[in-house]
């Protein structure tokens, strides 16, 4: 197996089409006008801004299969000053923003609110658009507090988030979003395989910016060589056993990272108190773990298993059949 072979796979299976692309453009463009022009006839209400965000905005989303999550993420960033809410209740009161957007085009069930998030379904195309709403209090880069349906406030700044792969990407090459693209189509096939398995695309996104900093056994991340960064990626999992934790300093003082004693550790670049982790319970670790392992071993066999054929079915149990190979 060879890097051209994945990079075929990615191109042919993996990366989201220049046509389903501009769809999911359209759609957000007209929830952006939409909450815009609604918000702007009922002016109790301020909404500041909308700011595309998530894997489709950092370029490292993959083509979806129907059912699965997000198309595309939309942080919506507002005012409390003039919002007669509970911060509790503002979920709620953004889902009956965006049902006034639609209007009689949708069903109630095409709106589904999550612990911080509106999700949107469009039937018509199979698209979904998750909007989760900010708190603006005027700080620069975008910076703002995530609201959980509990009301609970969580530091995030789209900006930042976008800066920490834009600098990453801009040193290491195109390689490096495609890779993370290539583990994002890894980590749906486990699934399939495994529906208890978790491990969501941001903490993918992690590993990989934390291996790309530091390397891996003395080793920098190979993403012009994706066989061999797959190998690193993986043997990182299974070494480490994801539990040294993972903390970047682009944005904060590591220093400001407070002790922990979640099973996972992967600290998010832009805010020293959230671990993206923090809901995963040790059983998921090793879950992922000895998903990684397997894996591992597949690829390590592959380097030596006799015939194109037999090389191709090893790659096929990490990416499904739709894996053609060489």
């Amino acid at each position: 197996m060879d890097h051209k072979v994945l990079a075929e796979h990615a191109e042919r299976q993996v990366n989201v089409l220049g046509e389903e692309a501009k769809e999911r453009r359209r759609q957000v463009n007209y929830l952006r006008d939409g909450l815009t022009s609604y918000i702007h006839d009922h002016p109790d209400y301020d909404l500041v801004k909308l700011r595309a965000s998530g894997s489709t905005a950092k370029h490292t989303a993959i083509r979806r299969h129907r059912g699965e999550g997000s198309d595309a993420d939309v942080a919506a960033y507002v005012r409390t000053n003039d919002l007669d809410v509970a911060e509790a209740g503002l979920l709620e009161w953004l889902c009956e923003r965006c049902i006034g957007v639609y209007g009689k085009t949708k069903v109630a069930d095409d709106f589904v609110i999550s612990d911080h998030a509106v999700g949107i379904t469009l039937r018509h195309s199979g698209l979904k658009i998750d909007v989760a709403p900010v708190l603006y209090t005027g700080e620069p880069d975008d910076k703002g507090y995530l609201i959980t349906r509990q009301g609970d406030r969580v530091l995030t700044s789209v900006t930042q988030h976008l800066q920490f792969i834009r600098l990453r990407k801009e040193k290491a090459g195109p390689g490096y979003r495609e890779l993370i693209r290539l583990l994002k189509a890894w980590i749906r096939e486990s699934k399939r395989q495994d529906p208890d398995l978790r491990c969501k695309s941001f903490l993918i996104e992690l590993i990989v910016a934390h291996l790309w900093d530091n390397g891996w056994n003395g080793e920098m991340l190979q993403v012009e060589d994706y066989p061999r960064a797959f190998e690193q990626v993986l043997a990182y999992i299974v070494r480490t056993g994801l539990t040294s934790p993972i903390v970047f300093d682009d944005f904060y003082d590591s220093a400001d990272v407070a002790a922990s004693t979640d099973p996972i550790q992967v600290w998010d670049p832009v805010n020293p108190t959230n671990n993206v982790a923090r809901s995963y319970a040790d059983h998921h670790r090793i879950r992922l773990v000895d998903r990684a392992a397997a894996s591992l071993d597949e690829i390590s066999w592959a380097a030596t298993a006799p015939g194109a054929g037999a090389v191709n079915e090893a790659w096929r149990t990490l990416f499904g059949p739709s894996f053609a190979g060489a």
